[in-house]
């Protein structure tokens, strides 16, 4: 669903968490909807589990950074956060969308 204060794009993601307790975990998802900012950027939110790794999983959420424009009118974001706690421990993870509308013009 589209509300004013949004952009009408999305993107995708993928990754994995640094080293903790010798593993790591992949993630992968889409963003929301861009969030728009009084100074005219915008922002989006992502949520998904990362994969399992003996019995566990973590929850990775947050708010990208801004959009940080790469050229040709395309963007991307990056985050820098936690995941969630889970058996005794949290990853840290450096999330980074894939370009905006990567099939449309060059």
């Amino acid at each position: 669903m589209l509300y004013p204060n949004y952009t009408k794009h999305v993107h995708e993601f993928s990754g994995s968490t640094k080293v903790k307790e010798s593993h790591t975990h992949r993630y992968a998802g889409v963003t929301s909807e861009g969030i728009l900012l009084a100074n005219g950027t915008h922002k989006h939110r992502f949520s998904t589990n990362t994969d399992f790794y003996e019995d566990h999983h973590h929850r990775i959420s947050g708010i990208t950074g801004i959009n940080i424009n790469v050229g040709n009118g395309r963007h991307i974001h990056f985050a820098l956060l936690r995941t969630t706690r889970n058996d005794n421990h949290t990853h840290l993870y450096r999330l980074a969308v894939l370009i905006d509308n990567p099939s449309g013009k060059i």
